[in-house]
């Protein structure tokens, strides 16, 4: 307020806690800003107090209403009334930009090196059962046994087939090959029980990638902050959280003291408001007091805390030694709470009137819904292997277009509605291909072989012919 004049000039929380005391101990104040704008620290050189503690050891000022850190230091030379609220020092820091959600997004909960041992297992799988079932007589057996067919046996773990067996497997489908010979069912078996492990874990982590925006933070904690040196970071100059990392003597903070302390230029802010400045422009962070924290989170969206609390403490109304004044007021503060007052003065300033953020922790119970840019992969996977079959389709009747002018020049089909030659140029086997699919089956009988009854069957072992292997 420009205009105001006397008490009128100030507004805020302390403002109004300070107005509510004053209603229930009675008695009138007049305000006014210490001259340094610091709240006091002591300095080991000058051995001498700065700041609100400095106006009240001189007895400038009967009570101090600020957010004052009650602790050590300040108590042997002020008294401290009852802490009106608890807070403890965070981490204020540019909230990072969520992770784009990926168009494989699907392969997150595998790490590469493990799509990669699959593959490599599925190969050797592959190659072993084919290699055991050429060795066992037991997967050896005569593909028509009611059909002379010249003592051929066979076997039905190809190469091709043996690599069709491990991927239907693997994908959960099944195969319409049975392994026969118990050396044979020893590989699909421990096949088997590797593909459930491997399903299994990946099912069990793939809602949470795909449902969980995940945030690329590079700190987690005051450990990781001390840790590094690509991150800078300071606090409030001549406040207590400065006094906190000086007179630390966890190594973590002493080291992180050492930082702050040497760090040119300085990181230590005269104002909260700059050190949200320079958390804003980006690679900074901000050690701060949790209760201004939350303020400032809640006006401002692009900043988050970091971590938990580091120490805990409270806020308390400071007075010289010796006033009378500190137990009415902690009379009067226990009181308040009592009523809620404290409460409801918190929700005033932190929860209302300005913009608020909203939350934005992940909660298990409202995981987000999937859009295309989480699962597009799969369907990306889904058209190129269509387009893969449809190539393989071509040349597979390229190659029997071919096959057929070589053996069959002269050979034609008949369907309903006339006829169609079944061998030609390329142009004519495709319209042959069409008019089948549209007109009916190719008609034929099966040439150089003739069935016979079951009761005429011989075994391979009757006879003295040979026996060919396929």
């Amino acid at each position: 307020c420009p205009n105001c004049t006397g008490n009128e000039r100030y507004e805020g929380f302390a403002i109004d806690l300070l107005h509510a005391i004053s209603e229930v101990a009675e008695f009138t104040y007049t305000l006014y800003s210490v001259p340094d704008n610091l709240y006091g620290v002591y300095d080991h050189q000058t051995r001498e107090w700065n700041g609100i503690v400095r106006e009240l050891i001189d007895r400038k000022a009967d009570i101090a209403v600020a957010p004052m850190t009650i602790n050590f230091a300040r108590e042997n030379v002020i008294d401290f009334t009852k802490p009106f609220m608890n807070l403890g020092i965070s981490i204020l820091f540019k909230k990072p930009e969520v992770e784009p959600a990926e168009l494989f997004s699907f392969m997150n909960p595998l790490a590469l090196e493990i799509w990669l041992y699959i593959l490599l297992a599925y190969v050797l799988v592959s190659l072993t059962i084919w290699i055991v079932a050429r060795f066992s007589p037991n997967e050896w057996a005569n593909p028509h046994p009611c059909i002379d067919s010249g003592f051929v046996v066979q076997n039905d773990f190809t190469l091709a087939n043996s690599f069709w067996f491990a991927v239907g497997t693997l994908m959960q489908q099944g195969s319409d090959l049975n392994p026969k010979a118990a050396s044979t069912r020893i590989v699909g078996g421990i096949w088997w029980f590797f593909t459930l492990i491997i399903i299994s874990s990946y099912t069990a982590n793939l809602a949470a990638f795909l449902t969980v925006e995940r945030m690329a933070t590079p700190i987690e904690n005051a450990d990781d902050l001390a840790d590094q040196s690509l991150i800078q970071y300071g606090t409030l100059m001549g406040g207590s959280t400065m006094t906190f990392f000086r007179d630390s003597k966890i190594e973590t903070y002493q080291k992180m003291w050492r930082y702050m302390e040497s760090k040119e230029p300085t990181v230590f802010t005269s104002s909260y408001k700059e050190g949200m400045k320079r958390v804003l422009q980006g690679n900074f962070a901000f050690l701060c007091e949790s209760s201004m924290l939350d303020y400032v989170v809640q006006r401002d969206c692009n900043l988050t805390q970091i971590g938990g609390l580091v120490d805990s403490k409270g806020y308390g109304i400071a007075t010289p030694k010796g006033s009378r004044w500190k137990d009415r007021i902690s009379q009067a503060i226990l009181f308040l709470q009592e009523k809620s007052s404290i409460q409801m003065l918190y929700n005033k300033w932190w929860k209302g009137g300005a913009k608020v953020c909203p939350k934005t922790d992940y909660d298990p119970s409202k995981a987000s819904a999937l859009n295309v840019v989480n699962i597009g992969g799969i369907f990306v996977v889904l058209l190129c292997g269509l387009s893969f079959a449809i190539l393989v389709a071509i040349a597979e009747f390229c190659m029997k277009v071919n096959c057929e002018n070589e053996l069959h020049p002269a050979t034609v089909n008949v369907v309903r509605g006339g006829a169609i030659p079944v061998t030609g140029s390329l142009w004519v086997q495709i319209y042959r291909t069409v008019m089948l699919l549209f007109y009916g089956k190719r008609g034929g009988s099966v040439k150089g072989r003739q069935p016979t009854d079951c009761s005429s069957c011989q075994s391979c072992a009757q006879d003295g012919q040979g026996v060919r292997y396929m």
